[in-house]
């Protein structure tokens, strides 16, 4: 299995290759600043305890508060989520927002928990973990299985044990308790404005075939915002399955398919196929939108699409970049590409402080200029150092993290 913090480290030298960096400092970015984990009791509807292993990795924190989501998933373990809070350091740096990385996680999986049993160990979580997080401490949010339910409960706990009621510690959280509009759709919307800056220099079509991996949150978003201003998806796929039409999908029906029967398997508007050649099937732009080391040595040389625009962390190994540069496709890198989803938390999080509430117009218009900025300077430093988005991505982060230390 592949190790993603290795690759993570991979990919720093990579990047250090490139441009060389004061080697101390270097050196202590490939370190987290603390590791924490643990068991969590878990107290079953029938009345049995399970212990829940848990994770939280605060990486860095030289431009701000420790700041990276919450997963739930069966798979997770301390090497993913070590990963996962360095790619949150330097997403934060790209971002150009006042924040640094950390990411938190527990091994489970939480969709054969009841919803009394999830809130149970969502207020576990903050209990355990309450002395660590905070709003200029460390600043949790949703990623793979967790909800804006689910932050809720988190910020509530926070608040019933701190006497903090600002809701700043957590992102993520619903509406009416605090949360920030847009931030539902921020990952696949940033994702967006990155592709609509850079389209014309692929020289991509006005409208282009779309492929998707994974359709949860950011997947499913990114199907609608593409195909709303008249992209074909042409394919997408979930954890159990893949559905294509090169006529394109009728994105619609399909989430409505979805949300009936649980899969995208079966859409009457597709062919179903098996979701492991999802990747390979041929279009404009290809998003992976699931989870890590999705494309690899040992597949890469399959992809057919024309430009790849990470919505997931992590899904390129640095084998697969390689190969990629090599033949012409760009990518967009996860710590560009999926950045809007952490500057709308940070905007939510500036928002709890002040005690505001902003419209979603006023979120898009920060959103879609910050990151449109970011990634105009990523690529024409990439086609300056005649290197790939990944590494000029890794320079301009590098650099803002340098400086935060002069």
């Amino acid at each position: 299995m592949l190790n993603p913090f290795e690759n993570a480290l991979r990919q720093l030298e990579r990047a250090t290759a490139v441009k060389q960096f004061d080697p101390s400092f270097i050196k202590q970015l490939t370190f987290p600043h603390r590791e924490i984990r643990g068991h969590i009791p878990l107290k079953k509807d029938d009345g049995s305890l399970q212990m829940i292993e848990f994770y939280r990795v605060q990486h860095n924190n030289w431009r701000g508060p420790y700041k990276g989501g919450i997963r739930f998933h069966k798979d997770t373990d301390i090497e993913e989520v070590k990963a996962l809070a360095f790619w949150m350091t330097l997403k934060c740096a790209v971002a150009n927002i006042p924040m640094g990385g950390g990411k938190g996680g527990a091994t489970i999986n939480s969709k054969e928990l009841s919803v009394s049993e999830l809130e149970r160990l969502s207020r576990a979580w903050m209990r355990v973990l309450v002395d660590v997080v905070g709003p200029q401490k460390d600043v949790p949010a949703p990623d793979v299985n967790t909800t804006p339910q689910i932050m809720a409960w988190m910020s509530d706990e926070y608040g019933k044990i701190t006497g903090d009621t600002s809701g700043a510690v957590i992102t993520g959280k619903p509406l009416e308790v605090g949360g920030s509009e847009g931030r539902g759709t921020a990952t696949a919307q940033g994702g967006f404005y990155v592709f609509e800056a850079l389209r014309s220099n692929f020289g991509l079509p006005d409208l282009c075939k779309v492929v998707i991996q994974g359709f949860g949150n950011a997947g499913e978003h990114a199907a609608e915002i593409w195909s709303d201003v008249g992209h074909k998806i042409v394919a997408v796929s979930d954890s159990r399955a893949a559905v294509r039409n090169p006529n394109g999908l009728d994105v619609a029906a399909l989430i409505e398919h979805k949300k009936a029967s649980g899969s995208v398997h079966g859409f009457a508007g597709g062919e179903t196929f098996d979701g492991s050649e999802l990747l390979f099937e041929p279009c404009d732009l290809l998003i992976p939108a699931a989870l890590e080391n999705q494309i690899r040595e040992d597949n890469v040389a399959r992809i057919e699409a024309r430009v790849i625009l990470e919505l997931a962390n992590g899904p390129t190994t640095p084998e697969a970049d390689d190969f990629l540069f090599s033949k012409g496709i760009p990518v967009i890198p996860d710590i560009l590409a999926n950045s809007g989803g952490v500057t709308v938390s940070t905007y939510e999080w500036e928002q709890n402080i002040k005690r505001e509430h902003w419209s979603e117009q006023e979120v898009f218009i920060r959103l879609k200029k910050n990151i449109q900025e970011q990634a105009l300077q990523i690529f024409d430093q990439a086609r300056n150092l005649k290197t790939d988005l990944r590494r000029s991505a890794f320079i301009l982060a590098l650099e803002r993290i340098a400086k935060s230390q002069e």
